[in-house]
């Protein structure tokens, strides 16, 4: 019997091979017959380029681009850990986790001379505290982490994060982000104190209101799938990232964008390319292709977040300039912070997180 199974599988063996050789060959040939001479794996956020730059990219460098994406930060370094180094050419990491991932050795230093369209950088995005220099990153996109909700089904939810953490300001069902660090410092801004609070008493006040709004909320989501639940009225209210705020208010005239008045986060996405990245030539010429003035402009008026692309402004329509929901003013602004790299005390912060989940 064992030498029947042996002798089946080896018949099989050989044919699998020979199928997959095939299918290889056939892409190959279809690769050349299209005029592809690379490949670039982007690693992204859900819903966070526009199509048709994909396309162009592809046309213009004669190569294919394969896209896998995340929902959350912390997904996404735990796959470039896991290997993700050495599979992706261009990953898009939040600036909190930027320090982590260069302390890491998880980035290539990037080669100023492959980027000419650096100088485009609003001076505002160039030469961030977590990467002086641009050494290892470029400014991508930036926006808010606010409050999107519907305007009917109710009295209107009030501009505060108590619309999620107060039952008595409650405005009907509503989804929390399932993020840590967003979750976590939306819960302590609302108690008055600064999202990258490391004392433990803080703490553990953010942990257990989130703990208690659990128990009322419609469930934890990504900010795409938050969005959605809003759009699809499973949901009236949900914390949400201002560029799926904004689209969803095109989508459906009844919605709304806000800040709380607490404060909030403002953050600012970048693009790097990982240690061991396969194609590094190309994963340059594309930060260099999404640098472009024309190109970053599509690029925002397509995610409807805000471009860190000075010389994109002026491509960027009219009306997405004057929306505040995208470009706070600077009363607002003054009451957003950014996340910060909390080094060892993020472990504070894990620890609060895994107990959120259990409960």
């Amino acid at each position: 019997m064992n030498h029947t199974h042996r002798t089946a599988f080896d018949h099989f063996r050989p044919r699998r091979f020979l199928a997959g050789l095939l299918v290889a060959l056939l892409l190959a040939r279809l690769s050349a017959a299209r005029g592809e001479t690379g490949r670039l794996n982007l690693f992204i956020w859900s819903e966070y380029i526009d199509p048709k730059i994909v396309a162009r990219f592809e046309r213009e460098n004669q190569c294919r681009v394969t896209i896998d994406l995340y929902e959350d930060a912390e997904s996404m370094l735990a796959k470039i850990q896991a290997g993700g180094v050495a599979q992706y050419d261009v990953v898009v990491p939040p600036d909190h986790l930027v320090t982590a991932l260069i302390k890491l050795k998880l980035l290539a230093p990037l080669r100023p001379a492959n980027l000419p369209n650096l100088k485009n950088l609003d001076p505002t995005f160039a030469n961030p505290p977590f990467d002086r220099g641009n050494r290892y990153t470029v400014a991508y996109q930036w926006g808010t982490v606010g409050v999107f909700a519907r305007r009917t089904g109710g009295p209107l939810p009030p501009p505060t994060w108590g619309v999620f953490f107060d039952p008595a300001q409650q405005a009907g069902t509503f989804v929390l982000l399932d993020s840590v660090r967003d979750l976590v410092g939306a819960a302590l801004k609302y108690k008055g104190h600064s999202l990258n609070s490391t004392d433990p008493a803080e703490l553990k006040e953010a942990r257990d209101l989130i703990v208690e709004a659990k128990r009322r909320c419609a469930g934890m989501d990504g900010s795409v799938g938050a969005r959605n639940k809003v759009l699809a009225k499973s949901a009236r209210v949900a914390m949400a990232y201002s560029g799926e705020g904004v689209r969803g208010m095109t989508d459906d005239k009844d919605t709304f964008y806000f800040l709380p008045r607490e404060g909030s986060q403002i953050w600012l996405d970048n693009l790097a390319i990982p240690a061991r990245a396969p194609h590094r030539d190309l994963a340059e010429k594309f930060l260099n292709f999404i640098l472009d003035a024309q190109i970053g402009a599509q690029l925002s008026s397509f995610t409807q977040f805000a471009t860190p692309n000075l010389a994109a402004m002026a491509y960027i329509p009219a009306a997405d300039r004057a929306n505040l929901a995208i470009y706070p003013p600077a009363e607002v602004r003054a009451k957003l912070e950014f996340l910060e790299d909390l080094g060892g005390k993020t472990r504070l912060y894990d620890e609060i997180w895994t107990q959120v989940k259990a409960r």
